[in-house]
């Protein structure tokens, strides 16, 4: 079964500055170490030959449905991750040229940005292990959808945290609901016992 690595939002208005500060109500060094062992997972991967993708948001007005622009605008959310600014920027990873970028304008699942899960059918991908932020946000709800087209799931703990849920609430939810198997980024990172199902993709998103 081929895996990719997929890491998710890990960009400066979660990861540092004011506008991560703001948002982010734990310690700035947990998102610093986030990002940091991230970085060293994407080393593992591609050194082991495995595919990294990217996937990054972006929050400007425009993208933003009714529902979002009412919430930010009730709850007086800033505007975060803008297209082109230094905000919206990788933090502490860079995608090589060969390696794929997804943008998801003004949404939390990766399921939702153009091309992504047919990239990953094309390619043959049938585990998909998640690092980034936040983990009950954009990773589970990337996660969620994932589990429901057949994906099976990683979530290296060390690589990811919450923002809205304790750490260890999420990761239980995760593990239990979708079966996804919980490790860190220097331990391996598929199963050892059994053989697993190959992940069944729809003719849709074949196409």
């Amino acid at each position: 079964m081929t895996t990719a690595l997929v890491v998710v939002d890990l960009q400066n208005d979660f990861c540092v500055g004011p506008t991560a500060r703001a948002r982010y109500s734990g310690a700035p060094a947990t998102l610093e170490a986030v990002a940091t062992n991230t970085a060293l997972a994407v080393d593992q991967a591609r050194a082991r030959g495995m595919e990294v993708v990217f996937v990054r948001f972006v929050g400007d007005a425009g993208h933003q449905g009714p529902s979002w622009r009412r919430r930010d605008r009730v709850q007086n959310k800033p505007l975060k991750c803008l297209e082109g600014s230094w905000g919206a920027e990788f933090h502490r990873v860079s995608p090589l040229p060969e390696e794929r970028v997804f943008t998801k304008q003004a949404c939390f699942d990766a399921f939702l940005s153009a091309g992504f899960e047919q990239h990953l059918v094309r390619r043959g991908i049938g585990r998909l292990v998640f690092a980034g932020l936040y983990t009950d946000v954009c990773v589970d709800s990337t996660a969620r959808t994932a589990f429901q087209k057949g994906f099976h799931i990683t979530v290296l703990t060390d690589c990811t945290t919450s923002r809205h849920l304790p750490d260890a609430d999420i990761l239980r939810f995760m593990a239990v609901l979708y079966g996804a198997h919980l490790t860190s980024y220097n331990h391996p990172w598929t199963p050892s016992a059994g053989e697993e199902d190959p992940c069944q993709v729809s003719k849709a998103a074949s196409a």
